[in-house]
């Protein structure tokens, strides 16, 4: 096997690769061998297919695939060897047909281009200045998030009578337009119907003022014109709405409004543990650390931009750009040409930035263990659970989910990572001079408007 290395300019080279036929004579030969043994001819019993039928056979086939393999596999060595830093992947040469003929030939030459990613010599001084916004928490963020606490810990009480919000308990039973009970027709017991999801006010009003005990005739796929939530209702296929007569009795055996929470002890317990707030002042305190917290991952965010954004200006990455755009294309079927060429200055940053983050992981000896990986495996598991509003996840249930992401290895590859930017952003923060600015919440979200 030969290759050799042309540079047609910084960023772009060519590899030639010739393979010769005792780089593949062995390979292309034990495959038949293989093959007999399993082969199904007729006439012949199995594995005792004469060989010269098998290469007729299989020869040509086997000897692509393994020429294919194993000028992969050279490239790959090759690049390794070398130390041969490429951005995208080597794509066959575009500016000469390659006519191969396996049938024929038993020499074979290959020639793919290259994007050659640049040198870097970047270095995160304490010269390099990075505005770092910390966002106040003033009084209106103060009200609304213990409004919001205030909901969210609010409950259902048992009201006498209905008016339009009320949530109503009791039991759906298919009738006719006699409102007698069909005879096996739909009936669900335990139901909670949400007046204020009603969309029609004329079936909203039929259960106004009514109580436990009464019975109501309505039409539920007025009441609920969506077919998604008429089945969660019914408990039926999504498939059964669209048949379904809408006429329904509805069984009253309980009516509920719902009541936010009361600012007092009882709440105060309830939200952070039994006797941690004990008065209105404490409770205000607790709500500005958590808002604030919930602001420093926001300039946490904010500063890994406008970081990104200063290491890039400042490290003036050239990019083999023609190159780029045609391994996008030809390596993603969904993307197209015309789409590269419009989109194209989105995807040169990122390009860069990963760049510089391999030089700057490389440089400062940054690695990932593979319990610091497993912890941002579980960190995003127990994301996606509290998502939901369930926070209070077993720890060894988060441990086996996350090992059990990290089994995959592209999944994995994602988590390292993942951590391995973070613990760069953390160095670049503990370097570079931090331009320190206080703003509001609504001059903070303008900063993504530019």
């Amino acid at each position: 096997m030969k290759i050799s290395q042309e540079s047609t300019d910084k960023l772009n080279a060519i590899l030639n690769v010739k393979v010769e036929q005792a780089d593949y004579a062995e390979r292309a030969n034990k495959a038949p061998k293989d093959y007999r043994r399993k082969a199904r001819v007729d006439g012949f019993r199995p594995g005792k297919v004469p060989m010269g039928i098998i290469k007729k056979m299989y020869y040509t086939p086997v000897l692509v695939d393994e020429v294919n393999k194993l000028v992969s596999e050279s490239l790959f060595n090759y690049l390794k060897d070398n130390n041969v830093n490429i951005l995208g992947e080597p794509l066959p040469h575009k500016d000469e047909e390659q006519k191969v003929d396996f049938e024929k030939d038993t020499e074979f030459e290959f020639k793919f281009d290259l994007g050659l990613a640049p040198e870097l010599s970047l270095a995160v001084t304490a010269k390099d200045k990075v505005p770092y916004y910390k966002i106040k928490v003033d009084k209106k963020q103060q009200d609304e998030h213990k409004d919001s606490l205030l909901q969210r810990f609010g409950e259902f009480k048992a009201v006498e009578k209905a008016g339009d919000d009320e949530l109503i308990k009791g039991t759906l039973v298919k009738v006719d337009k006699e409102g007698i009970e069909v005879e096996n027709g739909i009936r669900v017991d335990n139901i909670s119907m949400s007046l204020e999801m009603m969309k029609d006010d004329d079936q909203k009003v039929l259960f106004s003022g009514t109580a436990g005990g009464d019975e109501v005739v309505f039409d539920v796929k007025k009441a609920f014109p969506n077919d998604t939530e008429l089945a969660s209702l019914l408990r039926v296929d999504k498939t059964e709405v669209a048949m379904l007569e809408g006429t329904f009795k509805c069984i009253i055996e309980e009516v509920n409004k719902f009541e936010r929470a009361v600012v007092g002890e009882a709440f105060y317990d309830k939200v952070y543990g039994e006797g941690e707030v004990k008065s209105e002042e404490e409770f205000t305190k607790r709500v500005t650390e958590e808002i604030a917290l919930n602001y420093e991952r926001e300039s946490e965010y904010r500063f890994m931009v406008d970081a990104r954004e200063a290491l890039i200006k400042k490290a003036k990455i050239d990019l083999p750009v023609e190159f780029l755009k045609r391994w996008m294309v030809e390596t993603n079927e969904q993307i197209t040409e015309e789409q590269v060429k419009e989109d194209f200055e989105k995807y040169e940053d990122d390009f860069r930035w990963q760049l510089i983050k391999e030089h700057l992981l490389k440089q400062q000896d940054i690695k990932v263990t593979e319990e610091e990986a497993l912890e941002a495996a579980k960190g995003m598991v127990l994301n996606q659970y509290m998502q939901y509003g369930i926070s209070n996840v077993p720890d060894d249930y988060l441990e086996n989910y996350a090992k059990e992401m990290m089994s995959k290895p592209e999944e994995a590859r994602k988590f390292y990572e993942q951590k391995g930017e973070e613990k760069l952003i953390s160095y670049i923060k503990s370097t570079v001079k931090l331009d320190e600015k206080e703003v509001s919440s609504e001059k903070f979200r303008k900063l993504y408007e530019k």
